[in-house]
């Protein structure tokens, strides 16, 4: 099972997510983040939330999660997913930012948010805000967004103006966070331009853009199975990297075969034949584990049901290793192929021959 947490942006609530979550798989779950000051929250809330002070209150909602979570934060809660990621990259393994707006805030002169300060309680200036900002939303979206809005005080929706448009002070131009990163904008949302968005993507080691045609700043609304879809891809991408990630730091069977199919096969370098079947194959990758010293995994590209893993790694009193590891999954996410490139050819052959040796030990 793997889970999604949800934040919403400026002057939505957790239904918001409604219809994205309908076009989620039933082995996706969720958990939903309310911001205080909207929605059921609408008299819970301090009169200073901070960019720090939401992302703490979010993250707590990792505490209970199994395993890894995705953290998906849409608008002004992009900018509290990436603070929730970077303080706890134990529990997360990647990040989906729609809509995002940067992390150091957008900036605007004071003259420039005057419009959004005073949408607090304005529901014809709300729907027409959102109207111009998303235009392929229908009367009935733009009725429920509006509604979600509406009851909010004039002191939060101003407050919240405040942050994210400062963001936080000193963002660093790289991101903390270097897991694995989606983000989906629409093609026509007026707010995150191209311009804005080539500010954002480049901060993160590893991320990937989509853009969808005629969706705006309410993608996730207008284009819900669109980005359901997407995000599904990404939760398979990141579960099976995530998977096999862990099972080198925990250097267990277990933890490797409950990532792989039942057909999996690994080819190694350091092989002398494809190993097949999900027993054999964590097997062997658990004896293969308990071999390094060290293990760091450098890079991760993700393209299509194929991930690619760099790494480098240490064993034999500090000796170097180097390689790139390369994941096939199959649709149900389930790594169905394993091919270990290592490098150099001296430790190549040293690590073949303790591998030999350790799986002779446990099949003697």
């Amino acid at each position: 099972m793997s889970t999604l947490l949800l934040i919403h942006g400026f002057l939505d609530d957790v239904n918001v997510w409604d219809d994205l979550v309908s076009a989620l798989p039933e082995d996706v779950n969720t958990i939903r983040y309310q911001l205080p000051g909207f929605g059921t929250r609408t008299e819970d809330w301090t009169p200073e939330p901070t960019l720090a002070t939401l992302a703490a209150e979010a993250g707590l909602l990792l505490d209970g999660v199994e395993g890894h979570a995705i953290v998906v934060g849409q608008s002004l809660g992009s900018q509290i997913a990436e603070l929730v990621a970077t303080a706890r990259p134990e529990k997360v393994s990647g990040l989906v930012l729609i809509t995002p707006v940067p992390l150091g805030g957008t900036r605007l002169p004071d003259d420039a948010l005057i419009p959004f300060r005073s949408l607090a309680a304005d529901a014809a200036a709300q729907r027409a805000a959102r109207a111009d900002l998303s235009p392929t939303l229908t009367a009935e979206q733009l009725d429920r967004l509006t509604r979600a809005g509406v009851s909010a005080h004039r002191d939060v929706v101003s407050r919240y103006v405040d942050v994210w448009n400062d963001g936080v002070t000193d963002a660093p131009p790289v991101s903390a966070f270097t897991g694995p990163v989606l983000i989906i904008r629409g093609g026509a949302d007026p707010f995150v331009t191209a311009a804005l968005a080539a500010a954002i993507t480049p901060r993160f080691p590893h991320a990937r853009e989509q853009i969808i045609d005629g969706g705006g700043h309410w993608v996730h609304v207008e284009y819900a199975g669109q980005v359901a879809a997407s995000i599904t891809e990404f939760v398979r991408e990141t579960g099976s990297a995530a998977g096999w990630r862990r099972g080198f730091a925990e250097q267990s069977r277990d933890t490797f075969a409950a990532t792989f199919a039942g057909d999996v096969v690994l080819d190694a370098t350091t092989l002398p034949d494809p190993v097949e079947g999900r027993d054999q194959v964590a097997a062997t990758l658990a004896a293969a584990s308990s071999i390094y010293e060290s293990l760091e995994f450098t890079a991760e590209v993700h393209s299509g049901s194929s991930s690619y893993l760099q790494w480098r790694a240490t064993a034999f009193d500090n000796m170097s290793l180097r390689g790139v590891t390369i994941l096939d999954r199959g649709p149900d996410g389930l790594i169905t192929a394993i091919a270990i490139h290592h490098r150099p050819l001296g430790a190549v052959l040293r690590f073949a021959s303790e591998i030999r040796d350790r799986l002779d030990g446990t099949q003697s």
